[in-house]
């Protein structure tokens, strides 16, 4: 079985995830539905595939874990794998992810989500059930810190799904279980190491929790995922891992650090035949720290209800701005080298809206064809380089608009 050409054909067929089972047809997950191939792989035909696929520690740990985490890339996708013993052998999951960075705006996400990395230090969550995109939107947040500050951002995934390169921020990436033993480890360990920006791949246990949330109460930004299908069922799911007897503290340092809570899903939209990103979106505000204060969380649904005027959205208000969008495209990223670091264009905030490109001596890359030519009158040509150094970018700015 080779599995570059089954990647290959579930990439071409808009797959995003392939299940390999020995003896059962590959059946791939086609916009939320499975859909079977003509393909029965056997046992050795798997196990080769998996042999092939793991180095010698992975192996290893696989014959004593009896299962295993890696991130590969495989005809040019980048691949989330778990490798599995079951009934009829070794098994394959398989998440095709993009080897390009995720933004906000290429995944059709609400511009307001930037103002929950504007925060110096906190807890911002992100849920949703498995395969709703949680990993891409928390990628987006860190790559809006990445390009907008200058921020030591450390990130403690299993396996890392997203290769992140520096802009403006330095940026650490650590996998579990490869460069730490644990998530507490790992977090142990990064609060040794000066961040400023904290993403955690994802929260397990009670240790884990804890640590997260005294990394947000000492000065941290903390982007950490959890799985739950709700704000309030995220929050609720949080406090209930620990005793009884401690919940009442933790809910009173859940609410002093809270920035906001993302919960996700995606939705098939027919008009642009794409699935899209709905939101549930609850901020840190005064109302929603009283209640997460009291343990109440089943009031929270009234404060998303009530709260517009706050910045809060809930499911369906969040749908009526889908609804109302003209502009919804296939979910697009900024091109990245898996080896190299990203040498892409900086973003800056100047008064006035203006683009950054280099200058090279390949010909520019064409613009949309429904771009503005009021955009175009915006763009800015730096030295390669200048690139980097936001002295030159603001220089050329003020030159400019002189």
């Amino acid at each position: 079985m080779d599995l570059v050409a089954l990647v290959a054909r579930a990439r071409q067929a808009g797959a995003s995830d392939i299940h390999v089972e020995p003896g059962v047809a590959v059946t791939l997950r086609v916009r939320g539905q499975l859909r079977a191939l003509d393909l029965r792989p056997d046992g050795e035909a798997v196990r080769h595939a998996v042999r092939d696929l793991l180095n010698d520690d992975e192996w290893a740990a696989l014959q004593e874990r009896r299962s295993a985490d890696v991130a590969r890339t495989l005809d040019r996708t980048r691949c989330r794998v778990h490798v599995l013993h079951g009934r009829r052998g070794l098994g394959l999951a398989i998440r095709l992810l993009s080897s390009l960075q995720p933004t906000l705006a290429g995944l059709n996400l609400h511009p307001d989500l930037a103002r929950l990395v504007q925060a110096e230090h906190g807890l911002v969550l992100v849920t949703g059930a498995t395969g709703s995109g949680k990993t891409s939107t928390a990628a987006a947040l860190l790559h809006q810190v990445n390009v907008s500050q200058a921020r030591h951002i450390i990130t403690l995934e299993q396996p890392i799904e997203y290769a992140l390169h520096p802009r403006l921020s330095f940026v650490r990436q650590r996998e579990v279980g490869r460069d730490s033993p644990s998530f507490e480890q790992a977090l142990l360990d990064a609060l040794r190491e000066d961040p400023d920006v904290l993403l955690v791949g994802e929260m397990r246990d009670p240790a884990t929790m804890r640590l997260t949330l005294n990394a947000a109460e000492t000065g941290h930004l903390v982007i950490a995922t959890l799985h739950s299908s709700t704000a309030a069922e995220a929050l609720q799911r949080l406090v209930g891992a620990f005793p009884a007897e401690i919940q009442p503290g933790i809910c009173a340092q859940l609410a002093d650090c809270l920035v906001g809570v993302v919960a996700q899903r995606l939705r098939f939209r027919a008009d642009p035949g794409i699935r899209v990103p709905e939101l549930e979106v609850l901020w840190g505000t005064q109302a929603a720290r009283a209640v997460i204060r009291q343990g109440q969380f089943f009031k929270l649904h009234s404060v998303l209800e009530s709260g517009g005027a706050d910045g809060h959205w809930t499911f369906s208000r969040y749908a009526d701005w889908l609804d109302r969008r003209t502009d919804l495209a296939p979910p697009s990223v900024e091109p990245v080298d898996d080896d190299e670091p990203a040498r892409g264009p900086v973003a800056v905030r100047p008064t006035a809206p203006v683009s950054v490109a280099r200058s090279a001596e390949a010909p520019p890359a064409r613009a949309p064809v429904a771009a503005s030519a009021r955009t175009a009158e915006r763009v800015l040509v730096l030295d390669e380089a200048a690139e980097d150094d936001p002295v030159s970018i603001l220089a050329a700015l003020e030159k400019r608009r002189k």
